[in-house]
């Protein structure tokens, strides 16, 4: 079975925290530099329909995000979102995991991956 594919950035303390937990608990993974080789349009797209809404995706505290502007971001339509967070790793909320069965995670919540991956 295929591991996970974790879109982080080395410079991201949450982002090393979840590659740890996935390394103690014995998960395969790959992992991508979100700045250089942000998720495809389509994993981005899953992700969407997953979550139901593009608001979780997005890395609200980040420098590209306060750049836009939240309200700028308010106003984009749900396809103009996703095409923002296609063309900009760093507005994507870190890390961003497609697990092996095509879920996703975003962020890392200890206690959320637990209930996700142990259970």
């Amino acid at each position: 079975m295929a591991g996970f594919t974790v879109f982080g950035y080395s410079r991201c303390s949450t982002c090393r925290k979840a590659l740890l937990w996935l390394e103690n608990e014995g998960f395969d993974f790959e992992v991508i530099d979100i700045t250089l080789n942000p998720p495809s349009a389509d994993q981005l797209h899953q992700a969407y329909r997953q979550f139901g809404e593009v608001k979780p995706i997005f890395n609200t505290s980040g420098q590209s995000y306060r750049a836009i502007g939240a309200e700028t971001v308010k106003k984009m339509s749900d396809e103009q979102a996703l095409q923002a967070l296609a063309a900009d790793g760093k507005l994507i909320k870190r890390p961003f995991v497609q697990c092996p069965d095509g879920r996703f995670l975003i962020g890392f919540k200890p206690e959320v991956w637990s209930e996700q991956l142990l259970s």
